[in-house]
């Protein structure tokens, strides 16, 4: 999974939203054309067909990041692929379509319903007649009191990843038959479609023992329409069986392999055949675009014999203009390698043509972060100030234009364009303006051509070591990438000085540490670094360009440490990074990107507040009340003393955030808890710790006879439903003769 489309949520509820697309939402009144929610920006590309025109059988493999350390989605250590499993495998009372709001799962559930509010709020679930797990016994009353004692916090033997919900629970009861569960409240709880989901079995729930460990690598009972025949790590894969149990359409796939499959490594996979089914990188779905395009033209001569033929005559051309034949035969070696590589390619693109790439928007936004917890940051002048100066167009249209896909940006941090909740709320912040943006740093003490502190001069040097040393810093300023990453100046020099440019290394250290921090995130101007002159006496006249010459403070340059991962999706991020750098430099503000390891990118700067700025992605959530709040709650200060952030990596909250999400939370009327969240989240953007940018692309290539899979978008994938087409279905290439956006039913 790429950082750009990292889901750091995801440990709270993984169940309920993933990268790859799933979320889940209350039902809630429907919109109508003034509704500030509107509509999905791009819906589910799935390839969908009728279950008439699907073949019964078949395998299909389908590449995952991870095979998972543990099954039990409410652990701390599950993942993506413990989600993708529990779907497919488990109960979920509620499945979204593709608006990403909620409707009854019929297969589980009859009804469900607030029956009292007062003197508590009383839920009753009435469950599916034909439910019952894989071992035969009906799915009841004493799996949802299970999974509630489990999830309660009140046994801390449980070693729970989260209890946001259950915790709020009084009690779970039967209710007037084996049918019914009703559920009793001591809080009220607006969320409540947000549990029990998925439902594990009493034996998974039922002591701490089995619910710690008896889990991690096996479920040997389930509901679903598949179930989990094995987990394989020597393999890499999960592999799920059809459910002979199952009460619902039949799965019509026999088996599904979910196999850990690198990225980087996943068009080899689908071209050698091992892989159906695979999300992508932009420039792999590029690749495989252009191998589905007709070809035309004949294909030049390859094999043994091309080889012979070309390498004779380039041997007796080079010899011939001058070459020895020992340098004529290394050419040819050359050649060669160069004409396998070409071959190999070219088996690979003939391969590809049996896929597609099925497209649409993950429920989940990327956002840039602003720590405010020490540092320039910490002004909520200079976060605005950051905020104001991005053309957040501009940089959703760089990722998703180039993809075909809709570039408008995210307006909301609690949810997406189509969901129940949504509502751009980015003027409370404000339009991109960059005059604003430089009044704001000068009112933050913040101004352009400031006099910056020189490092104290080593008295013990002679002028020899200056002088090696001035020389190299000229040789540093080469480096053009350093300050501010700018992708738009030419040869990342304008003529104008940049404050704090050292020997060009300023993409960070071994230590994780930016070159110029002092401690406060800011670059102090190196000795030998400004020309004479740089810095006029006061009252002189400004000179042309003087509205984005850097801002200093106190001494100090205003230099932003940029932290971004070197994993899967990097590219997009660098990119993103590069646009927004020219954006702050454009009012005096320079950037200093390095890129870190990605294994440590969240444990060792997100989450320990080791950065300026960030690029991360959050999914959606149809809970903002319950999901959001640790992302955006105000940090407390610890028993220990430490600072309790929660998921709030920025380090920015406020207390009428807070209250906002704690009276949503309890407000059962649909239509006030939406404009509370549209509250809160108005407030979020006012704080500006966090500004969102764009909808993260979902590109998946797709074997083109495969029905009912691919782009789920914000919908629930129907796993009983996927499967690979009829011949007398398909269409001249494979496809569906008529192909349609939905999962099918």
């Amino acid at each position: 999974m790429s950082h750009d489309g990292i889901a750091p949520r995801a440990v709270l509820r993984s169940v309920a939203f993933l990268t790859a697309g799933m979320l889940t939402v209350p039902v809630l009144a429907g919109c109508g054309s003034d509704d500030p929610a509107g509509e999905p920006l791009a819906g589910a590309d799935t390839a969908g067909a009728d279950r008439s025109d699907i073949a019964d059988g078949g395998t299909l493999r389908w590449a995952v990041d991870t095979v998972p350390d543990t099954l039990n989605t409410f652990q701390a250590d599950a993942d993506t692929t413990t989600a993708r499993i529990a779907e497919a495998v488990l109960p979920s009372m509620y499945r979204t379509d593709e608006r990403g709001r909620a409707v009854r799962n019929a297969d589980y559930l009859a009804s469900a319903e607030v029956v009292d509010t007062e003197p508590k709020q009383v839920v009753v679930y009435r469950l599916a007649q034909q439910a019952v797990w894989s071992d035969g016994r009906e799915i009841g009353a004493a799996d949802f009191a299970a999974q509630w004692r489990a999830l309660s916090g009140k046994d801390t033997a449980y070693w729970t990843a989260r209890n946001a919900g259950y915790d709020r629970i009084e009690k779970v009861e039967r209710g007037k038959n084996d049918l019914e569960v009703k559920v009793t409240f001591g809080r009220p709880y607006a969320d409540w479609k947000s549990l029990f989901s998925p439902l594990y079995p009493k034996e998974v729930m039922g002591t701490p023992d089995s619910f710690n460990d008896g889990a991690r690598k096996k479920l040997k009972v389930t509901a679903g329409p598949f179930t989990v025949d094995k987990v394989d790590t020597k393999e890499d894969e999960v592999v799920l069986a059809r459910n002979p149990r199952w009460w619902g359409d039949p799965a019509k796939l026999q088996k599904i392999v979910l196999r850990a499959v690198p990225h980087d490594k996943r068009v080899s996979a689908l071209s050698d055949g091992t892989l159906d089914l695979a999300e992508m990188d932009p420039e792999a779905a590029r690749r495989i675009t252009v191998a589905a395009l007709p070809q035309e033209g004949n294909t030049p001569l390859m094999g043994p014999e091309a080889d012979r033929s070309a390498a004779d005559a380039l041997r007796s051309w080079a010899v011939a203009n001058g070459s020895d034949e020992d340098a004529a035969d290394e050419e040819v070696s050359a050649r060669k390698k160069l004409r396998k590589k070409a071959e190999k390619y070219a088996r690979q693109q003939k391969a590809l043509g049996g896929f597609e790439v099925r497209k649409s928007l993950e429920p989940a936004y990327t956002q840039l972060a602003l720590n405010g917890a020490e540092g320039p940051l910490s002004d909520e002048r200079v976060r605005r100030a950051v905020a104001r100066a991005l053309d957040r167009e501009d940089i959703a249209g760089t990722v998703l234009k180039p993809l075909g896909l809709p570039a408008e940006p995210v307006g909301s941090h609690l949810a997406l364009s189509g969901q129940a909740a949504y509502a751009d709320s980015s003027g409370a912040l404000g339009k991109p303006d960059a005059k604003e943006a430089r009044a704001l740093l000068s009112d933050a003490g913040w101004v352009p051509g400031g006099p910056v502190e020189e490092e104290k001069k080593d008295t013990k040097k002679d002028e020899g070591e200056e002088a090696a040393g001035s020389e190299a810093d000229k040789e540093g300023k080469e480096d053009t990438k350093g300050s501010g990453g700018s992708e738009d100046s030419d040869d990342g020099d304008d003529g104008t000085y940049i404050v704090g440019e050292d020997d060009g290394k300023n993409h960070g250290t071994g230590d994780g540490k930016a070159p110029h921090d002092s401690g406060t995130g800011t670059g102090q101007l190196k000795q030998g670094g400004a020309p004479a002159g740089a810095y006029a006496p006061k009252g002189t006249a400004a000179p042309a360009r003087a509205d984005t010459a850097p801002v200093a403070k106190d001494g100090k340059a205003l230099v932003l440490r940029f932290v971004l991962p070197s994993g899967p999706g990097s590219k997009t991020l660098e990119t993103v990074a590069g646009r927004i750098a020219a954006m702050l430099e454009k009012i005096g503000i320079r950037t200093d990107i390095s890129t870190v390891d990605d294994d440590s990118y969240f444990k060792d700067h997100i989450a320990s507040g080791d950065f300026d700025l960030a690029l991360y992605s959050w999914p959606a959530t149809a809970f903002p009340a319950t999901d959001a709040r640790p992302v955006y709650s105000k940090p407390v200060p610890a028993a220990d003393g430490s600072l309790n952030v929660e998921q709030n990596w920025t380090r920015v909250g406020t207390d009428q955030v807070d209250q906002l999400f704690d009276q949503a939370i309890a407000t059962l009327d649909d239509s006030e808890r939406r404009d509370l969240i549209r509250k809160a989240d108005s407030r979020i953007w006012a704080a500006a710790g966090s500004i969102p940018l764009y909808q993260r692309p979902q590109l998946v290539a797709a074997r083109k006879n495969l029905a009912n899979a691919g782009a789920f978008g914000f919908a629930t994938p129907v796993y009983e439903d996927m499967g690979f087409l009829k011949k007398s279905a398909q269409g001249p290439e494979g496809s569906p003769a008529s192909k349609k956006g939905g999962s099918g039913s």
